[in-house]
């Protein structure tokens, strides 16, 4: 579309509409891929608020000529979330649950309403929605509606359309339409036209269709037919919003069971496991889920075996699930290498959770290399499963291709991700050769191109080899009887364009970018860095999940930019140059990296390791190459340079002296880039390291057979919190380790590195190595007491020196505090405190270095409780930039402040973390401690 008619366009929606109407080059970029290998670039985003700003949207659209997709959370795997003209994102406003009748047991709902929030809605009542797909916490109803979606538990309680009562829709011609069993109220056009549609090709709508319990492929022309009293809902659920716009939506709900038991049974492979499958569904169990060693290599709690099925069972209470699943156990003996029932809740979502994230862990193989959706979702009947897995395995081999099948094999289905080269012609040219082969061997086997989401752009093609030419053809008639003009997701399901087109990696460069880290798990290639991100959307979760981390930003602002999958989507458009034509001098980039907080959560908690922290680094190095930086980068940046001029001219009393002077504070505050509402920290007049030249001058060393260990004097231990430093030098020594500190200053670079100045944390690290030097050579361990500065030592570091072999030497040598006494003295018997504990894990302990051993330390001191998960939202320098204190606060506000709040008095706030007991301290007025400074206290004691 030409600009002018864009704009045009554009004006004409902001006029019409209530809603958000968004046409900048941001919006637009995280609009041009769901989760599959497609992209389309729409010329605009609408946000309706209601069913009327929807049809006005359609109208405008329909009087230029304007293509319309409505489009849930972007989760959909074949492509029909992207889309032409007008994207329609329902997940900004129309996301209500409108009414719930517990009685009736049915729901009203907008479309996007987020499923997870229906189902503990429902749950109240004793009540859930029975398709449940993988995304469940984050995916729409909406979008479910229009992929038929199904998820685990369809062994139980179906297919979405089976749980649809009614639907209002929006046609792109305008009418209102309330779908349910019948034709009477619907326009007379189209009733008419479904009526002889239906009426003239009886005999082909009852045998033309597969009979499966996964048969999602193409329209479902055959609920039309008289004797299911033409039912539209079901017929319109899996039209991927290619026939109308739904608005609002009536579901079914059904009884959840009281309790849940999980028989996990172990087979020798894969084809004995789907062999088997199908033998288990007349005990009745919730879901049959299949995965394969390949895919949970190194997974706890599985029995042994090459391959796995999860059989959940329900019951009324916890004994009745915990016996059917015992039961189901005792039948499956004779075929299993070993099974185990799990009846503990939290066991339970231990490993549904390794389910859950196959679709994204399996988007690369054992070796690193990538695979690709595309043939995701294929069903067969149950009983032919076996038989066509072996197919399958002997068509990849024949192709060249590898994949990792996993999914519902009580249904039949399938999914998998395969090593296609989609970057290269030859590749294509495969992946082709390929879809065109299985769609033969779908067939053979009696089976559906889609078992689940849909067909889309990626399979729609080669629908008349499951129908032939004659059933697509009522397919084309079907869609223009809704949408004559062709309005709604052109080129999907009906007419559609070829599965090789549209891919998403067409316009990325061919050849690696020229950058600084050296990306090791993505051979040293940006782009293929970038490319991690499948859209599986994890990071879009509202609430923290356990322990769990990503995405704070985006639970705080709800917005899609600050994500972390909208900030891959910018990266890559960024390297197409198509939309975001600035390159690394993009705005949109930076303004959605603004609030990243480079907490390193998605390094975990995504399936697919995608490292915001260190993409953002990247870019902000290339973005402010030559220019001018923001204040902050010169005033935190630089930290550790300021506070060690401070130290070494004993200035500390006199910055504290100042910085306690309001208009003084205020004056440096605005200099420096730094947040108004935040005071400047106070620093320590003795710096550690001052302090430990006097220990080690006046306290007896340990004996020479006593474990040396090196205490890593990270900045703010040393200026800024020395009595952790103390503190841990004080229980390190009375666990029997000699302590030495390095003879010289050293520094891991974070807060160059966090600010993007890449060149000048390699000289510091560089010159790090040369004081390490001999401890390096000396192999000793080294204890890091800040975690931000201990994950830069185990990641920042060797990933930017990646031709320094002391690089690589000195992240191996690297643990935390606890990791140490567990290590180099296990036998050390901390002192009992004996009290419950709250506060907060620190995001890069949680990401880069775990924190068992902390968990385990503290159960042996006696240290009861949890801490927060999530983030503190101070994150280094990002809550003290100037324009972060909201979000900051609001990250806090998640779930640690509430948590020390509600603590009980005499309860220990843990915080390892100088982040977040600054955090602590400036918005609750609370001192946090250290793990080390709980436990030296009590030695000590006090």
């Amino acid at each position: 579309m030409a600009d002018h008619q864009a704009d045009e366009l554009e004006q004409a929606l902001r006029r019409a509409v209530r809603g958000d109407v968004s046409f900048d080059t941001a919006s637009r970029a995280l609009m041009t891929m769901d989760a599959s290998n497609y992209r389309r670039v729409p010329d605009g985003v609408v946000a309706p608020r209601d069913a009327d700003d929807v049809a006005a949207v359609l109208a405008v659209c329909r009087e230029r000529g304007v293509p319309v997709v409505a489009r849930g959370a972007g989760t959909s795997i074949a492509g029909q979330a992207t889309g032409l003209g007008v994207v329609l994102d329902f997940t900004r406003h129309m996301r209500g649950i409108v009414s719930l009748d517990p009685e009736r047991r049915t729901a009203v709902v907008q479309p996007g309403a987020i499923l997870d929030d229906l189902r503990t809605a429902a749950g109240a009542h004793g009540l859930t929605f029975g398709p449940d797909p993988s995304t469940h916490s984050r995916c729409t109803l909406g979008g479910m509606i229009g992929n038929n979606s199904c998820g685990s538990h369809s062994v139980a309680w179906g297919t979405t359309a089976d749980n649809v009562h009614e639907l209002d829709v929006l046609t792109y011609g305008g009418e209102r339409v309330r779908a349910a069993q019948g034709l009477h109220d619907l326009p007379a056009r189209l009733r008419d036209g479904i009526r002889s549609l239906a009426g003239h090709h009886l005999a082909l709508l009852r045998t033309g269709f597969p009979e499966l319990p996964r048969r999602i492929s193409g329209y479902a022309l055959d609920e039309l037919l008289p004797e299911k009293n033409a039912d539209l809902a079901r017929a319109l659920t899996g039209s991927e919003g290619t026939l109308g716009v739904v608005t609002e939506a009536t579901v079914r709900l059904v009884e959840a069971p009281g309790a849940r038991a999980l028989a996990v049974l172990g087979y020798p492979d894969e084809s004995a496991a789907a062999e088997a499958a199908h033998t288990l569904l007349p005990y009745g169990p919730l879901t049959v889920e299949g995965m394969a060693a390949d895919l949970v290599a190194g997974a706890s709690g599985l029995p042994k075996g090459g391959a796995w099925l999860f059989v959940e069972v329900g019951g009324a209470t916890r004994e009745e699930a915990l016996s059917r699943a015992q039961e189901v156990a005792r039948a499956a003996a004779e075929a299993t290498t070993g099974h185990t029932v799990v009846a503990d809740p939290a066991g339970q979502r231990a490993l549904w959770r390794v389910r859950e994230d196959a679709s994204g862990t399996a988007t690369r193989m054992p070796d690193g290399s990538e695979a690709w959706p595309g043939w995701e979702d294929c069903a067969v009947p149950p009983p032919r499963l076996g038989a066509y897995l072996r197919d399958f395995r002997a068509l990849m081999a024949q192709h060249g291709l590898r994949g990792t099948p996993y999914g519902h094999f009580g249904d039949g289905c399938i999914h998998v991700r395969i090593d296609f080269d989609l970057l290269t012609e030859p590749g294509i040219r495969i992946f082709r050769a390929f879809s065109s082969d299985l769609a033969d061997l779908v067939v053979a086997h009696g089976g559906s191109l889609s078992g689940e989401h849909g067909d889309g752009l990626a399979r729609a093609e080669l629908l008349p080899r499951v129908y032939g030419d004659e059933m697509v053809g009522l397919f084309s008639r079907f869609k223009d009887l809704w949408d004559p003009e062709g309005g709604l997701n052109p080129g999907v399901l009906a007419r559609p364009q070829r599965l090789d087109q549209n891919l998403r990696f067409d316009p990325l460069p061919r050849r690696p970018v020229d950058v600084e880290f050296g990306y090791p798990h993505d051979k040293g290639d940006f782009s293929a860095a970038v490319r991690r991100c499948v859209g599986v959307a994890k990071c879009r979760n509202e609430s923290v999940s356990g322990s769990g981390v990503m995405c704070p930003s985006y639970r705080v602002t709800g917005e899609e930019k600050h994500s972390t999958r909208g900030r891959a989507r910018l990266l890559h458009e960024m390297l197409a140059g198509e939309v975001v034509q600035d390159g690394w001098r993009s705005e949109e980039v930076r303004d959605a990296l603004d609030l990243c907080l480079s907490c390193k959560g998605c390094r975990s908690d995504c399936p697919v390791e995608v490292d915001m922290a260190t993409y953002k680094a990247e870019f902000l190095h290339h973005h402010y190459e030559g220019r001018v930086r923001p204040a902050a980068h010169y005033s935190m940046g630089w930290l550790p340079v300021w506070l060690r001029a401070a130290s070494l001219l004993r200035a500390a009393p006199a910055a504290n002296a100042l910085a306690g002077v309001p208009a003084l504070a205020a004056l440096a505050k605005r200099m420096g880039g730094i947040a108004p509402e935040r005071d400047i920290p106070e620093l320590a007049r003795e710096p550690f390291t001052r302090w430990w030249r006097e220990h080690a001058r006046t306290v007896p060393r340990a004996g020479n057979d006593a474990r040396t260990v090196v205490l890593w004097p990270d900045t703010f231990t040393n200026h800024l919190s020395p009595s952790v430093g103390r503190s841990a030098v004080a229980v390190l020594e009375a666990a029997g380790l000699r302590v030495v500190v390095p003879p010289g200053p050293v520094c891991c670079g974070l807060t160059w590195v966090s600010t993007g100045q890449l060149d000048h944390a390699r000289t510091v690290m560089r010159r790090t190595l040369d004081v390490m030097a001999p401890a390096l050579d000396a192999g000793l361990p080294v204890v890091g007491l800040e975690p931000s500065c201990t994950a830069a030592l185990r990641t920042d570091l060797p990933e930017l020196l990646t031709t320094d072999p002391r690089a690589a030497r000195l992240a191996e040598s690297v643990s935390t505090f606890a990791q140490t006494l567990e290590r180099y003295a296990p036998d050390w018997q901390p002192p009992r405190i004996d009290r419950p504990v709250v506060g907060q894990t620190h995001c890069h302990q949680h990401a880069v270095l775990g924190d068992a051993a902390e968990r385990r330390l503290r159960e042996r001191a006696g240290l009861t409780g949890t801490l927060s998960g999530g983030c503190c939202g101070l994150a280094g320098n990002f809550g003290f930039e100037d324009g972060h204190y909201d979000v900051s606060v609001a990250c806090a506000e998640e779930q640690l402040l509430p948590s020390v709040r509600a603590a009980e008095p005499g309860t220990e706030i843990l915080a390892d973390g100088y982040s977040c007991r600054t955090q602590l301290h400036q918005l609750a007025g609370r001192r946090a401690r250290h793990l080390a400074e709980v436990l030296a206290d009590r030695l000590l004691g006090g």
